[in-house]
């Protein structure tokens, strides 16, 4: 963790592979330990996104700071594969990103890893309506990226409290509608066309969402 922190990193915390089994959310074709058989832990690291900037979202001022973090946090991952693997412990990292382009997606829906569980399964926060990760630090203003090892290193204990408060604000705010709350239910349904076709529609402009 100190390694990480030292280079910038906000948030560390590790999950063993195990978990992503017992939760049973993700199909085990995407787990860590199917991407990357000698995964024995996944170092989740997270870089928040800087106020007041994301506030000024879509923009190119927002964009900007979200490739620059994007950018940071493979760097740093990297650097981070390249310092277990000296040390004898197989490494790889999957970047912030799971998938190649917009696109992509669009023809065939879905990605190779999700670092949203992972960071869930690492202790780092608990999943809100919106379906993003919230943190105790910077709610659901962080980007990650996981770094799979064959290390075995102490896992952090997953929150056992949801952070999200059920206020709505995200499904009232969202401008294609994409967020549907339901009915005792705590992450609600999501649009994901929808949420794509906004995305696709903003980069044209270089403005991210």
């Amino acid at each position: 963790a100190s390694y990480c922190r030292e280079r910038g990193a906000d948030v560390v915390r590790f999950a063993p592979v195990e978990r992503w089994a017992q939760e049973k959310e993700v199909p085990a074709d995407h787990w860590p330990q199917t991407l990357f058989p000698p995964a024995k832990t996944v170092i989740v690291v997270g870089m928040s996104m800087p106020l007041p900037v994301v506030e000024t979202t879509p923009s190119i001022l927002h964009k900007e700071a979200y490739d620059t973090t994007n950018r940071q946090l493979d760097a740093l991952a990297l650097a981070l594969v390249r310092h277990l693997n000296a040390r004898g412990y197989a490494s790889h990292f999957f970047s912030r990103d799971g998938f190649g382009t917009l696109g992509a997606i669009k023809e065939k829906p879905g990605i190779a890893f999700s670092h949203i569980p992972a960071a869930k399964y690492a202790g780092l926060g608990t999943v809100g309506l919106s379906n993003c990760l919230l943190t105790p630090e910077f709610g659901s203003r962080i980007r990650f990226v996981s770094v799979f090892t064959a290390a075995l290193i102490p896992p952090d204990p997953m929150a056992e409290k949801d952070l999200c408060i059920q206020c709505g604000t995200c499904a009232r705010l969202c401008p294609v509608n994409a967020i549907i709350p339901q009915e005792g239910q705590t992450v609600g349904e999501f649009n994901r066309q929808a949420c794509l076709e906004r995305h696709i529609e903003l980069t044209k402009k270089r403005l991210y969402p």
